[in-house]
């Protein structure tokens, strides 16, 4: 077997291991799950999550998660805990400690100080009898039977299945609290994400200049109004209404008929069905309309009147390509 192969082969066998141990989950899921996921819903405080060594870096991502889907969390790192930063948990809390073994020194330490409060512990581990497990008030089940690691010690099967169990709670807690799309936008207003999620059709027409020209128009002033507001498009109107639409295209289809245009009109060589797209529709919606039907510009239209054009060009500015 070449190198190649062999890389190829070792990957593929990692993916499946991390795979049916991440199905297996589904068999260890019981009440404590439903107990945590109603604990934290019900709760008047935020969700604390703490971890030593790859675990806490689990830890950090599901509080990421948590925070972006509605539920306040904060991370608190184990070793960091027990030199002051239980200060942290405040007395409506709900505390998430993460740990494979649910026996390293950190934990030992950790787990009975916050048992001396009043907050509830939700313990996610490979190991129910472990310390942690034993202390706990719920336990979510994170067993794995071996480490993707062919030494079975790196820590890979056993961080993707605590990053599920995160997920899933994640997602309860999201579905429970009826999490909308409107909602996502509020806490991702930066980057592509939230631009689909909020950037509508009337942020990017307003950018453009509004090309326009009449049914009886010379081509010749067709070319210069196309040309002037470089979006390769002029819409043809009547009484501020959407008639029809001029491309370079069709320039460009005019000109392998003809030589002479110079008595031409826009009215003989405009599309008259354009395609177009309400003011106040979201920019996604203009991206689907232009590629299902393979065209780079959509005319824009708000209460009937012609509003002015979205390039494709200012989608991709915008990062929504």
């Amino acid at each position: 077997m070449n190198t190649k192969d062999s890389i190829l082969n070792i990957a593929k066998d990692t993916i499946l291991l991390e795979s049916n141990a991440i199905a297996n989950l589904t068999k260890l899921l019981d009440d404590n799950f439903t107990q945590s996921v109603e604990l934290i819903y019900n709760s008047k405080g935020r969700v604390i999550i703490t971890g030593i060594g790859k675990s806490a870096i689990i830890a950090s991502k599901i509080v990421a998660t948590l925070n972006s889907t509605g539920t306040p969390a904060v991370f608190m790192h184990a070793a960091d805990a027990i030199h002051g930063d239980l200060g942290l948990i405040l007395e409506d809390d709900v505390v998430i400690c993460i740990s494979k073994s649910g026996n390293t020194p950190e934990i030992k330490v950790l787990v009975p100080l916050i048992k001396n409060g009043p907050n509830k512990m939700i313990a996610i581990t490979g190991n129910n009898n472990s310390f942690l497990g034993q202390n706990a008030d719920y336990v979510l089940n994170a067993f794995v039977e071996k480490e993707a690691c062919p030494n079975n010690l790196a820590p890979t099967t056993s961080t993707t299945a605590q990053l599920v169990i995160g997920d899933a709670l994640a997602v309860c807690l999201l579905k429970l609290k009826g999490f909308s799309s409107n909602d996502f936008a509020k806490y991702h207003p930066g980057g592509a994400l939230g631009k689909k999620l909020y950037l509508r059709v009337s942020d990017l027409s307003s950018q453009n200049q509004k090309p326009a020209v009449k049914k009886d128009t010379k081509i010749k002033e067709v070319i210069i109004e196309i040309s002037k507001s470089m979006l390769g498009v002029t819409a043809v109107t009547e009484a501020d209404k959407i008639v029809g639409i001029i491309t370079d295209g069709d320039l460009r289809r005019m000109l392998t008929k003809t030589d002479d245009f110079s008595e031409l009109t826009a009215a003989d060589i405009m599309g008259a069905n354009p395609k177009y797209i309400d003011y106040n529709a979201m920019a996604v919606d203009a991206l689907e309309l232009m590629e299902s039907h393979d065209i780079s510009q959509l005319l824009v239209e708000d209460n009937g009147n012609y509003a002015g054009i979205v390039h494709i060009h200012d989608l991709i500015k915008e990062g929504i390509i």
